[in-house]
């Protein structure tokens, strides 16, 4: 009896930490917001200011917005993350990376011959210039242009994924680790190591 009285608790506890509030709805779409100009900007600079503009829309949908607003942490950390953790699994991004086709995972068909195609080079750019936008949303002040390489060797291994865009994308991060954002985000740069990675 006592071990359903605490679990109760639990229950109950977590219900409330994870209450969905105007202060976190105003807050999670502020964070949105500035996520979506950063890449915007990156989007720009790589010659895409079209995705740019319609990049991550699908957040601010009912099915995305409001699971990732209750599970917002002032902006320091992934909601979609944090919802994970707390229930095992998350609608808003099984909605978002079925619909966003700048996520590899958008790629993966295990039923497919080639179950993790290549993404074509127009996502892979608008790929990057997500993670970076990303990065310096959630770190803020404390991004460095080592952190991507640094996030990337953490999560590489987790998801299905084209050997050769796997390889790619840790060849951008290595070089903007040394070189920085401004040398190595330029599309025609990118359109080298692109074509040099897909070639037969």
């Amino acid at each position: 009896m006592l071990f359903f009285y605490v679990i109760m608790k639990m229950v109950k506890s977590m219900e409330k930490e994870y209450k969905l509030t105007i202060k976190k709805l105003w807050g999670h779409f502020k964070v949105v917001n500035k996520h979506r100009w950063k890449v915007f900007c990156l989007c720009c600079k790589v010659g895409i200011p079209w995705q740019g503009i319609w990049h991550d829309w699908t957040k601010y949908l009912p099915v995305e917005f409001f699971e990732t607003a209750r599970y917002f942490d002032e902006g320091k950390y992934s909601p979609i993350r944090k919802c994970k953790e707390v229930t095992g699994y998350s609608i808003a991004w099984i909605h978002h990376k079925n619909h966003n086709k700048h996520h590899y995972e958008y790629w993966h068909d295990y039923n497919a011959p080639t179950p993790a195609p290549m993404m074509p080079f127009k996502y892979f750019l608008e790929l990057i210039c997500d993670s970076y936008a990303a990065g310096m949303t959630y770190q803020g002040k404390n991004w460095t242009k080592e952190y991507q390489l640094s996030y990337w060797n953490r999560v590489k291994d987790k998801g299905v994924i084209h050997p050769k865009t796997k390889a790619l994308i840790e060849r951008v991060h290595t070089e903007v680790a040394k070189d920085g954002i401004n040398k190595v985000l330029k599309r025609k740069h990118l359109k080298e190591l692109y074509d040099e990675y897909t070639k037969e």
